[in-house]
């Protein structure tokens, strides 16, 4: 399940619909990418009414299963892009929120760093002082 075919109707280099007893064979010997290449993809619910139900399912699922799988590595592809561009203006945005520190003291001596924490929501803020306040009482 690793690779896409090149273009739909042209993976086995036809254009015509591939034989489907061949696909089944292949993919009972699980030669995933062999049947990818004889047109796995391309090949039309015509072309599987020949085949008895159990290998028609087998090769509407694996084509499920393929197609499902290559829409996930999409969506991953175009998530890590979108996280890819966002990156750089996070970084700017958190760069001009905290003010550069110089690390020292009026007098020349080092400072502490102060402590920083995140603000929380205002829902979350609310729920965490009804929290602390049941804590305190009996």
């Amino acid at each position: 399940m690793s690779r896409e075919p090149a273009a739909p109707g042209s993976a086995n280099g036809t254009g015509a619909n591939p034989d489907a007893r061949r696909l089944v064979e292949l993919l009972r010997d699980d030669a995933i990418d062999a049947a990818i290449d004889a047109g796995l993809m391309a090949c039309s619910d015509d072309a599987l009414r020949g085949l008895d139900e159990a290998s028609r399912t087998l090769v509407v699922e694996t084509r499920r299963r393929l197609q499902a799988a290559w829409d996930a590595r999409a969506r991953y592809r175009s998530r890590q892009a979108r996280l890819a561009r966002r990156k750089p203006e996070r970084e700017a945005r958190r760069a001009a929120a905290s003010p550069p520190d110089s690390g020292k003291a009026g007098d020349g001596s080092p400072t502490a760093a102060p402590a920083v924490t995140p603000g929380l929501p205002a829902a979350a803020a609310a729920a965490l002082a009804r929290a602390k306040a049941r804590a305190g009482s009996p």
